[in-house]
């Protein structure tokens, strides 16, 4: 079993950049991919941005791509992601995910980081 830890969160001006981390442990790390969601009060889990971690491939949804950043330290299983000219409506529980294989779902979720952003 996988468990995922995120950090770096917190209250912030819109504007301001923050730097989450997630750090992954476990026995066994078998890790296609590793990603970010969030969920909003009020609203459902929402993708933010991946990483393939083999290629370090990403991707990113419409309404951070240019402003977020999304990283990995394989050395010790490590993902971030830079979130930098934070709006207000950024304000969520941002979430890591595992997903281990190319055919499976993201799974092992974290506990989450709160991250507000004020105007």
């Amino acid at each position: 079993q996988v468990q995922l830890v995120e950090s770096g969160g917190g209250l912030v001006q819109a504007g301001d950049s923050l730097r989450l981390s997630c750090a992954a442990s476990g026995r066994t790390f078998t890790v296609y991919s590793m990603g970010w969601f969030r969920r909003a009060p009020g609203k459902e889990r929402e993708f933010v941005a991946e990483i393939g971690w083999s290629r370090g491939t990403t991707d990113y949804a419409d309404s951070v791509k240019g402003r977020f950043t999304i990283s990995r330290a394989s050395a010790t299983n490590t993902v971030y992601l830079q979130m930098n000219s934070l709006k207000p409506e950024d304000t969520a529980l941002y979430y890591c995910a595992r997903k281990p294989q190319i055919w499976a779902s993201y799974a092992d979720w974290g506990q989450g980081t709160q991250v507000t952003v004020s105007s």
